[in-house]
This record gives C-alpha cells, sequence and structure tokens, in this order.
C-alpha cells in the first residue's frame, strides 16, 4: 500500500536529529509487524487527556497494537473524556496562573493538566455509580478481575451509552474492549479509580480481594510473553515511569528468576521522551543500559526521541496507517 500524504511529508523532510530518528523508529516499527512480530505500547503521562485516541484506536483496530501497558490514570482519562469531552477547560496561558488561580480551579473541581483541565466530578458523577456496580456484582459472585478488565465491561455493557461526549471511535479503550485486547495497569491503586475503590474498602462495602492485584499483572504478562514471543515482541515506550518499567522487566524475571534460558530479548525498543539522562534515571536512561539489565539484545534495534510525546507518537501511528 503507498504511503499517504502526512508519511511522505515525514520521509520527505524528517532527515536529521530527532525527525530521522522518528523515522527510524517508524520504519522499525513496521518492520517489525512485517516479520510477525507482536508490539507493546506504554502509555506514561497524560496521553489520553491528550487525546491520543484519536489515532491509537485506529491503531488498536487495525492490529498494530498487541498489548498495552498503560498507567492508571490513562486508563479511566480516555473514558473520562468519552463521558465528559464538552466540561474540559483549555487553559492556554497555564504558565501565567497564580496560586488563587489554581485554586479557583479546583473549587470549580477542575485538575489541571499543563493547558487541560480535567472536570473529575462531572466526569465520575457518570461513571462511579456504575462502575461500583460491576465491582459489587463481581464481589457477590465471588470472582475478580483486573482494573482494566471491570473497565472492559462498563464499556461493552452499554451504561454510558447516554453520556457519550465524543466519536466513539476516538476512544482507544473501547476499542481496546472491543477486541479484549490484552493489558497491564501497573500502580493502578493511585489511579482518581484506584482510590475511590480504596475508599469502598474502607468503608467496608468492598473487599479488597475483589480487585486482582499487580502481581497478577506480572504473572499474566509472563504467561502472554512466553506464549507470543516466537517471532519477537517489540517495545513502544511513551514516557517514562511505571507504565514502561513494570512490563520491560519482565523478560530479565523469566530468564533470570525462573531460569527460562531460552526466553528471548525484546526485539525492537523505542522511547519517546524528554527527560533528561541523569543519576538513577529510569525515564531518562539510555535504550544501551537496558542491555546490562537483561532486557534488550545488542541486536535489538534501539531507538530514542527526544521530544514531545504528544507531537511525536500521532506523526509515527500516521506512518504505520499509511496516512
Amino acid at each position: 500500500m503507498s504511503k499517504g500524504n502526512i508519511s511522505q511529508f515525514i520521509e520527505k523532510y524528517y532527515k536529521h536529529f530527532n525527525a530521522a530518528a522518528l523515522v527510524d523508529a517508524a520504519k522499525d516499527y513496521e518492520k517489525q509487524l512485517q516479520q510477525g512480530s507482536k508490539m507493546l505500547v506504554s502509555l506514561a503521562g497524560a496521553m489520553s487527556t491528550a487525546e491520543l485516541g484519536k489515532i491509537f484506536a485506529e491503531m488498536i483496530r487495525q492490529g498494530k497494537v498487541d498489548i498495552i501497558s498503560c498507567t492508571g490514570a490513562n486508563l479511566e482519562e480516555d473514558v473520562m473524556n468519552l463521558v465528559a469531552h464538552s466540561h474540559y477547560k483549555r487553559v492556554p496561558n497555564y504558565r501565567d496562573l497564580t496560586p488563587q488561580e489554581e485554586w479557583d480551579l479546583l473549587e470549580k473541581g477542575l485538575n489541571r493538566v499543563t493547558d487541560t483541565c480535567i472536570p473529575e466530578e462531572e466526569a465520575f458523577r457518570r461513571i462511579q455509580k456504575h462502575i461500583f456496580e460491576i465491582w459489587k456484582e463481581a464481589e457477590e459472585k465471588d470472582e475478580r478481575y483486573l482494573p482494566h478488565e471491570y473497565l472492559y465491561k462498563l464499556l461493552l455493557s452499554g451504561k454510558l451509552e447516554e453520556y457519550y461526549e465524543i466519536d466513539l471511535k476516538d476512544s482507544w479503550m473501547y476499542a481496546a474492549a472491543e477486541k479484549n485486547l490484552p493489558m497491564v495497569v501497573p500502580g493502578w491503586e493511585d489511579s482518581t479509580l484506584g482510590n475511590i475503590f480504596a475508599s469502598y474498602c474502607i468503608k467496608g462495602e468492598l473487599k479488597t480481594s475483589t480487585m486482582k492485584s499487580g502481581i497478577e499483572y506480572m504473572t499474566f504478562l509472563a504467561n502472554w510473553y512466553t506464549d507470543n514471543s516466537k517471532n519477537g515482541i517489540g517495545f513502544f515506550q511513551i514516557g517514562g515511569g511505571i507504565a514502561g518499567d513494570f512490563p520491560i522487566c519482565v523478560v530479565p524475571m523469566l530468564y533470570q528468576d525462573l531460569e527460562r534460558t531460552d526466553t528471548p530479548f525484546w526485539s525492537y525498543f523505542c522511547q519517546i521522551s524528554d527527560s533528561t539522562t541523569s543519576y538513577g534515571s529510569y525515564s531518562g536512561a539510555v535504550p544501551n543500559e537496558k542491555i546490562t539489565w537483561g532486557k534488550l539484545d545488542i541486536t535489538t534495534p534501539k531507538h530514542i526521541i527526544e521530544s514531545d510525546a504528544t507531537i511525536v507518537a500521532p506523526l509515527i501511528f500516521a506512518y504505520l496507517l499509511d496516512m
């Protein structure tokens, strides 16, 4: 299939430095798919609030993503955007806000992420009752699920349909739910839904055991990696932090702790990050450091694009979608 205008523009003008790194990373991602490799995409930062779903959902639908690792915030914020988009507030002059102006936003129920304020009260007024019912129903049936599985159930139940404020095709979580896409959500407890679930447990309305844990995410990932690594599994990392660190560690865990010495390394690695390389910084570590930790091989294609993921990720996805 011939490439579209965006892809042609990138190939023509993106020749050096981070621009060239973007093209190289996109082409190697494409090679991974062509050779039958699977691809993990990790989402850190506020990518859902940045509306990455507008293009990431299509990546999922077209089978260019095989498993996702994301923060609890990205998990829920895509659903929040789906049901409360009209209540979001953009603040272009966010650098100029005084502490009093920040407080005023808090009193209006607007939590600021850079230039965008998330209307948590409005969003969770539409989500909380329904997700609690799903949690409670599972508990009464003595069933346990992972955090993302509960949200899949909520999205596919139709309970939120009356609240939709964006085109459903722009929700990456709905696209993932439709495909029952494998996912890991490390550190889910620090998200708003995680806090809400904990509050129900403290009040005695839910049991902590109703929610499967991070260890269960890791054991699932270990089995998934083992079952799907015949042709390689690539790692495409947006941002840093736990969304990337958690899943990438499955390889040394399998190789070193389980002594499965035939475990292949990740077959591709790319990170989009503007984090500064510094002492002890995982997010800013150069890819070669991961060789010493048993995550990447000497021959693994390695890319790092030091730029804003809200600019870079859509361009790479556009290239992969032949746009």
